[in-house]
């Protein structure tokens, strides 16, 4: 099948009785549907760049998130031999719930990112960059009172 040149737009899927939601740069329906449109709350299209740009910050977050958690993991799998079972448990812990709390946290930073570009506001402060300093701050403050007290 040969595709025209023609917008796709006019080539949409439509459900009987069901109409798009409006696209807010061209007047025509959404191709991204209803369920973006509710998430996104409005707004005009920001300049791919920048929504690509806010794309790839938050797969530096998850990326992060994934090595908290490969790090709580190895932690308690192979640190047995170096550290008591209290303080090991303690720091896979903490590693653990910073890889939840910066995994959720990427999301609502992803799409609070995402709401300001489309109504042209200040971007917000991201909230999960302090919770990351402050909890691997904790890390490795616990793990040089570790360092210093093992005896040589």
């Amino acid at each position: 099948m040969v595709r025209s040149r023609e917008s796709t737009s006019a080539h949409l899927p439509a459900h009987e009785g069901t109409t798009l939601p409006e696209d807010s740069n061209t007047g025509g329906p959404d191709a991204r549907g209803r369920f973006t449109s509710r998430i996104l709350r409005g707004g005009t299209e920001p300049d791919p760049r920048f929504t690509l740009a806010n794309e790839r910050t938050f797969l530096a977050w998850i990326r992060t998130s994934l090595a908290l958690l490969a790090g709580g993991v190895a932690v308690e799998a192979f640190m047995a031999d170096l550290l008591g079972p209290g303080l090991r448990k303690t720091i896979a812990v903490l590693l653990l719930v910073l890889a939840l709390v910066i995994g959720g946290g990427s999301f609502f930073r992803w799409l609070n990112v995402e709401r300001a570009m489309r109504s042209k506001t200040p971007l917000p402060l991201p909230l999960i960059a302090p919770v990351l300093a402050i909890g691997g701050a904790l890390v490795a403050a616990i793990m040089v009172v570790f360092v210093i007290a093992r005896p040589a």
